[in-house]
């Protein structure tokens, strides 16, 4: 069992520019989000989720991001 999964947001890490990012599987509001690549701190969870709901992008991000945060899982 894996203690985190990977989400693509629409903003991109400040130091290396990469969309993916590492969240907690338990997705607690408060829980820290990183960047997947050189896992810096981003936001907390609940920040991500408000930034996926209400971030302005574009129609191909938006695809982008369905796709890649969909949930196979179920």
């Amino acid at each position: 069992m894996s203690l985190s999964e990977n989400l693509r947001l629409p903003k991109p890490c400040p130091v290396c520019g990469s969309h993916n990012m590492r969240v907690p599987s338990t997705h607690n509001p408060d829980e820290k989000v990183h960047c997947a690549s050189c896992r810096t701190y981003i936001c907390l969870y609940s920040d991500a989720m408000a930034m996926l709901e209400k971030e302005p992008r574009s129609e191909e991000e938006r695809l982008i991001e369905d796709v890649v945060n969909r949930d196979d899982r179920s």
